[in-house]
């Protein structure tokens, strides 16, 4: 090992963690022969070697008798949820390739990390002390050992058939390219063990990711891109090799910051150009109707507002740019170069993400032509990009995620000319979504909800999170297991926050605090004949107006924490002209309050209509998390038109969370919340400000309580 230091083949950190936990280990030849004979201790020690060091490994190899790399995944996996490759995942990946399920024939490898809290802790069952390294071969739990700052995560993506298999989880005190190319080799080894094929790993655009890339022997050169790797080394079977998309886009977004301006033949990309749609102010235009609408006026108001869902390098950004240009605003004039960026990026991440609205519908085999000649415009874009003073950026310190794209370019390519449609699959597609890390975040997603906190979670934490997950995990295509009781914009809130509109705009226009007038100015003059709800609201009842403006407060919550653009633009009341990818709103006011669209204002009244029914609203013994359930269950009874369903299960019902989580179930979920939140505990959630210091509440019709006028709701 000092011998090896010299050279400097292994680090003097990882020497003195050999020497410190391996001292022991027998010095003669014959000790080492039979793998069968080896102690936990040299267990331990031959896998850490090679994981850590492979070129330290083949050295030794030559002075002691030690097994070859692809015969230690056996000491590097575990039953019951362990630190290691997971013995049962395997085993059910097994059997399903046993009885020739074709669907899980080939599949994509993705690693990421999870940050750990460091923290000593003593295992009651096991008798040992937890927190320290562990790659599956046992804990190293020297007095000199580091103890582990993260996690590393395996899972295995289906590519004809969407499903996920997360493969384990090690953990670590430090990362390296190195290490975890080592750890990914293992894994392929292990997977084609059992007859699955890999075609493609995936990591994040990083540092790391780079580093392991490389390792791998993948070539991240413009002018020569290698983007497949032999596995075994020197063997025929190649295998392509991704970036993370939407890592690729975050530094993409953080280039184009800090240069502000990049030219390209001609064009110029202007950020000032991104900035000024984020922030563009709430206006109040008018909007003449046409004369087919049949409007009783023929002109009306709306709020012209931009949707901060939208994502930054999408088609909406681009079709509001020119929009905004041809309304003749100052600041978006000479966008073209802007707009022709964007919507290059855009089309990119129809490839990569899916070609559909959800992002994940599977690319069609021989559309070879199509993107091959998208990636050639995308590689003259990129290779020819300079910034301000005449400088490349593919050869600049800002060059990571353009080369991201154009690897992930070549390695797609790669894949449609040489692994598209292979016998005996179910599909002829490749799904892209399975090149990204979207699937293993959402399942870190959900193992971060299992652990109970937001913070980094102790190793010992961690490892019950995944026991847990795992026990519920199926490898059914399609299955939801992987994204844990999280909602597609819980989701989308860690993968895509800053890269929408909103987040842009909040760094450069802290949005303030949101407050309510003490009065609302209900006035039949403000009424908008062209509204879908203003027959409704010329009913000059508070009941009627309390509830409609406590609907258009709940569409401004959710639109708060709301990341998906289709989903925010449903929940006002629009006005006629309307963009085609809702990036810009037309939305409806009422003073200073938003119109609900129908569907929002619909989920409100039924829920207004069962508090009125199943008791009055608040009390201590009423307002918990078990009443409100049961409210949810009437109220989803009352869309459902039917007679209670199951009537014998009663609270059993409440024992676990409904698995469907599309965007239609979700919106109506949440709405369904949000509005019993605050009419179960209003002062909290709608920091009212009454000029007598108290809540005022007015009795109606049927013994109902209900808050007085919300007041008008200040635009962010």
């Amino acid at each position: 090992l000092r011998e090896l230091a010299e050279k400097r083949q292994l680090s003097e950190e990882i020497v003195s963690l050999l020497q410190a936990q391996f001292s022991d280990l027998p010095r003669e030849l014959h000790s080492w022969r039979q793998m069968a004979d080896y102690s936990p201790g040299m267990r331990q020690f031959v896998c850490l070697l090679h994981l850590y060091h492979i070129k330290a490994y083949d050295y030794l190899r030559k002075l002691l008798p030690l097994p070859h790399p692809y015969s230690l995944t056996n000491w590097l996996s575990n039953d019951k949820a362990a630190a290691g490759f997971s013995s049962d995942i395997f085993l059910r990946l097994q059997e399903k390739m046993e009885r020739g399920d074709q669907a899980y024939r080939y599949c994509a490898v993705l690693v990421q990390d999870m940050s750990l809290q460091k923290q000593r802790e003593w295992d009651p069952q096991t008798k040992q002390l937890t927190g320290f390294v562990d790659l599956g071969a046992g804990i190293l739990d020297a007095d000199e050992a580091p103890l582990a700052s993260e996690a590393i995560i395996l899972m295995a993506v289906g590519i004809s058939s969407p499903w996920t298999a997360p493969l384990g989880y090690f953990f670590v005190n430090s990362t390296s390219g190195r290490f975890l190319a080592q750890l990914l080799r293992q894994a392929i080894n292990k997977l084609n063990n059992i007859g699955i094929v890999v075609l493609a790993v995936t990591s994040s655009a990083s540092a790391c990711g780079a580093e392991t890339a490389r390792a791998l022997g993948i070539r991240i050169d413009p002018k020569r891109i290698q983007c497949t790797f032999q596995h075994p080394p020197g063997s025929a079977h190649s295998i392509a090799y991704f970036f993370d998309v939407c890592h690729a886009l975050l530094l993409i977004r953080n280039a184009l910051q800090c240069l502000q301006k990049v030219e390209w033949l001609g064009d110029t990309v202007w950020w000032q150009h991104v900035v000024e749609l984020a922030a563009f102010p709430e206006q109040r235009v008018l909007e003449v109707c046409s004369p087919e609408s049949g409007k009783a006026w023929s002109k009306g108001s709306y709020h012209l507002k931009v949707n901060p869902a939208t994502l930054l390098f999408s088609e909406g950004v681009a079709e509001a740019l020119e929009h905004f240009q041809k309304l003749g605003l100052a600041s978006f004039q000479n966008c073209s170069g802007t707009v022709k960026f964007v919507r290059l990026l855009s089309s990119l991440c129809t490839v990569f993400c899916g070609r559909g609205a959800s992002g994940k519908e599977p690319f069609p085999a021989g559309n070879y032509t199509k993107i091959s000649t998208l990636f050639n415009e995308a590689k003259s874009f990129f290779v020819n990009l300079t910034d301000s003073v005449g400088r490349y950026i593919i050869k600049s310190k800002r060059k990571l995620g353009f080369l991201s794209f154009l690897l992930n370019a070549e390695s797609l390519k790669w894949l449609s000319s040489n692994c598209m449609c292979p016998e005996g699959t179910p599909s002829h597609h490749l799904h892209t979504h399975a090149f990204s890390l979207d699937p293993l975040e959402q399942f870190l997603r959900a193992l971060q909800q299992a652990c109970g906190s937001s913070g980094s979670p102790t190793c010992t934490v961690f490892q019950a999170a995944y026991h847990k997950l795992l026990a519920s995990c199926s490898l059914a295509p399609g299955s939801p297991h992987s994204a844990g009781n999280a909602s597609p914009w819980d989701r989308s809130l860690s993968r895509r926050r800053d890269l929408t509109l909103g987040s842009i705009r909040a760094q450069y226009h802290p949005a303030p605090e949101r407050t309510l007038a003490p009065e609302y100015p209900y006035s039949a003059g403000l009424l908008l004949p062209s509204s879908a709800l203003s027959n409704a609201l010329t009913d000059l009842s508070l009941y009627t107006q309390s509830l409609a403006c406590t609907a258009g407060w709940v569409a401004e919550q959710l639109a708060l924490d709301l990341q998906c653009e289709a989903c925010l633009a449903s929940l006002f009341e629009a006005g006629e002209s309307r963009l085609r990818y809702r990036s810009v709103l037309h939305i409806k006011k009422l003073g200073g309050v938003s119109l609900p669209s129908p569907s929002v204002h619909h989920i409100t009244s039924i829920s207004e209509q069962v508090l009125n029914w199943y008791g009055k609203v608040g009390g201590a013994n009423k307002n918990t998390k078990l009443w409100h359930l049961a409210l949810e269950q009437k109220i989803f009874q009352e869309f459902l038109g039917e007679s209670p369903l199951f009537p014998t299960l009663t609270n059993h019902l409440f024992e676990g969370d409904l698995s469907i989580n599309n965007h239609y179930t979700v919106l109506v979920k949440e709405i369904t919340r949000c509005y019993l939140n605050i009419r179960t505990n209003p002062a909290p959630h709608l920091n009212l400000k009454y000029p007598c210091g108290r809540h005022r509440l007015k009795r109606l019709k049927g013994k109902h309580l209900s808050p007085s006028p919300l007041g008008t709701c200040q635009s962010s």
